[in-house]
């Protein structure tokens, strides 16, 4: 039986850029993300990037991705990319890294 593609779990990278660390992307991410029940991470980059590896159902990634953009208060997204990950290990929750 193949599954209803609304309820397939798929993994997501996201890397979000702009001005998106030293104002709690990650944490808010993290409280984003369980409440969407995700496993994964956020953690900073060098470049001043955040990457957060999502993985759920594609409704929920959507949401998150959607939240992305804005992301809390004091961040000033600028750009967004998404991309399906394969491979990935199975995560027991959401952490920040």
């Amino acid at each position: 039986m193949s599954q209803n593609n609304e309820t397939e779990h798929c993994c997501w990278k996201i890397i979000v850029s702009g001005r998106v660390q030293g104002v709690y992307f990650r944490a808010f991410t993290r409280k984003q993300a369980l409440q969407l029940g995700l496993t994964g991470y956020a953690k900073n980059l060098p470049d001043g990037d955040v990457e957060i590896i999502a993985c759920g159902p594609k409704p929920a990634l959507k949401k998150l991705s959607e939240w992305a953009h804005k992301g809390p208060l004091l961040a000033r997204v600028k750009r967004v990319q998404v991309t399906p990950c394969q491979n990935i290990k199975p995560f027991s929750n959401f952490s920040v890294c």
